[in-house]
């Protein structure tokens, strides 16, 4: 399957890339003006959010489009952790009054947000990767992780201890929605709660520190709480959190695989223009042999990114596909950047490609938040019963 757009698509694509190619902004550094125009000419926060809570309500493949375009940018923005990540969880899990006071907040791009998942379990978490059953990624009731406790003195609050570590945009969002482990070993279960940062003060306990991120567009950092003042997200505490986590995450995986896209389409023109700009009289050349390998080489890489696309928006479509779309674009994402950093010039040199090139930095910092592309790909055709054990003792597919 090729994707093939709507009109509508088309234009959202094109308004949002020239955009993009016409931003002149601070480079690496999260431009909030150039995120305030987005959310407010394009609506980009706020794509799949409802129309009742203030967005344009439309489906994963929109989300898709656009999150390619940002990764083709490399757009230093929120856009992950809170539309991608926070958003489809408070719409899921949320109680009508959480919803209609947070929603139009996030659609309009005045409430950043993310997701806070314990130990850099943020794959297991939205089951993408190793079992996401019983919490145990959340603390298990164990020490470590993040635990919750009722407030003392009653009244529905909640007090959080322990950290979060690689917390996608954790340092500068507004709200922090933090998987936390409750009710010891006779009640386990891992719930969700609110923690909002974007009063005048931060919540008493609450400490946010900057991580080391391969990619300085897609900041990391460890989240503390210190008996910490939450809200849980929803009205039931006795709920199960896994349904809604692992349909989040399908569709992470989805617009995360069309961003991977994005970053190798990104990749692959700088590579294709350096190649272009060495066939230039006077122009640092490689052999000719070497040259028309080159050449084959970026050929090949332009079919692989392109089975990519198409996974990625098969994927947007039929979500249950998602794991293994992403597994493909991450893959296909590495290969593209491996080939850019291979290259004499500003390109680098190959052994320190995540200096080096930009996209190589994307790569990097997904298989950190998400895992390697191999493990992905596994978990996923496990998933869906691809390796399922036939009585007779041979494999069925």
């Amino acid at each position: 399957m090729d994707a093939a757009f709507t009109a509508e698509q088309d234009e959202i694509r094109r308004t949002l890339r020239t955009l993009l190619d016409a931003d002149d902004g601070p480079g690496d550094a999260y431009d909030p003006g150039l995120w305030r125009r987005i959310a407010r000419d394009h609506r980009l926060p706020g794509l799949t959010v409802p129309q009742e809570y203030g967005g344009a309500g439309r489906a994963t493949a929109e989300q898709a489009v656009l999150l390619e375009e940002t990764g083709r940018a490399l757009l230093p923005s929120p856009l992950l952790a809170t539309a991608v990540l926070a958003a489809p969880l408070i719409l899921a899990l949320g109680t009508a009054e959480q919803r209609a006071a947070l929603l139009p907040a996030v659609a309009t791009g005045e409430l950043t947000a993310c997701l806070a998942v314990p130990g850099g379990f943020l794959a297991t978490a939205l089951g993408l990767a190793g079992d996401p059953t019983g919490g145990s990624w959340a603390g298990g009731g164990r020490a470590g992780g993040v635990q919750a406790r009722p407030a003392r003195g009653g009244g529905g609050g909640w007090r959080l201890y322990g950290e979060a570590d690689r917390v996608p945009d954790g340092e500068r969002a507004g709200l922090l929605l933090v998987a936390a482990h409750a009710g010891g070993f006779p009640r386990s279960r891992t719930l969700l709660f609110l923690v909002r940062a974007d009063g005048p003060e931060p919540p008493a306990g609450l400490a946010r520190t900057p991580q080391s991120s391969p990619d300085p567009t897609r900041p990391l950092a460890r989240v503390q709480l210190r008996d910490t003042a939450a809200e849980l997200l929803g009205a039931d505490d006795t709920a199960d959190t896994g349904p809604a986590l692992a349909a989040a995450g399908r569709t992470a995986a989805a617009v995360l695989a069309a961003e991977a896209v994005g970053a190798a389409a990104g990749a692959l023109e700088r590579t294709a223009a350096y190649l272009a700009a060495s066939e230039r009289p006077g122009a640092c050349a490689p052999a000719p042999h070497a040259y028309e390998a080159e050449k084959h080489r970026i050929a090949e890489l332009y079919v692989r990114v392109r089975a990519a696309r198409s996974a990625a928006y098969f994927a947007a479509w039929d979500q249950e596909s998602a794991g293994l779309a992403l597994a493909q674009a991450l893959e296909a994402l590495r290969a593209v950047t491996a080939e850019a950093v291979r290259l004499p010039g500003d390109a680098g040199p190959p052994d320190r490609e995540h200096e080096a090139h930009p996209y190589a930095r994307r790569a990097a910092v997904l298989e950190r938040l998400l895992g390697p592309a191999h493990r992905l790909r596994d978990h996923a055709a496990r998933d869906s019963g691809l390796f399922a054990a036939a009585g007779d003792g041979q494999v069925a597919v």
